[in-house]
């Protein structure tokens, strides 16, 4: 029996794409590309830091689908548009993450699937094995 599970967290791009939100393959959790979108609706729209932090908000959400939290995050990656904004960016990372101390990396990049995305934050978590199994491929939808 497989130890893996997955959040779809209802983007439109999960489907159209065939992607989770999250995936939990055994004591890993790893969250994808995660933008400052709930549902069809942009958090943030022209602002790095509020984008940032719902991105991570998102991601952190997701995690806690599995019964984890920020502080079982050991690595972030933080995708910008703009060098000009790692400050603020930065700054929604350290509120998140500042007790925790996660192994991160900031890249810049061309752009995402919409323009008006500033942001995309990837993490990754640990967690203790789970007493007994998952069954094979589990699904769990995000609320």
């Amino acid at each position: 029996m497989s130890d893996v599970r997955r959040v779809q967290s209802g983007s439109p791009w999960e489907d159209a794409y065939g992607f989770a939100r999250a995936v939990a393959a055994g004591d890993r959790v790893v969250v994808g590309g995660t933008t400052s979108f709930k549902g069809k609706v942009l958090h943030g729209e022209g602002d790095p830091y509020e984008q940032a932090r719902v991105a991570i908000a998102n991601g952190l959400e997701a995690i806690g689908e599995f019964g984890i939290g920020a502080e079982s995050v050991i690595r972030t990656r933080i995708f910008l548009t703009h060098a000009r904004d790692v400050d603020a960016v930065g700054r929604a990372h350290r509120e998140a993450f500042d007790t925790v101390r996660p192994v991160t990396t900031f890249a810049v990049v061309s752009g995402f699937v919409d323009s008006r995305i500033l942001v995309e934050v990837e993490l990754e978590a640990f967690r203790a094995p789970a007493a007994g199994g998952l069954e094979e491929h589990e699904e769990i939808e995000q609320s």
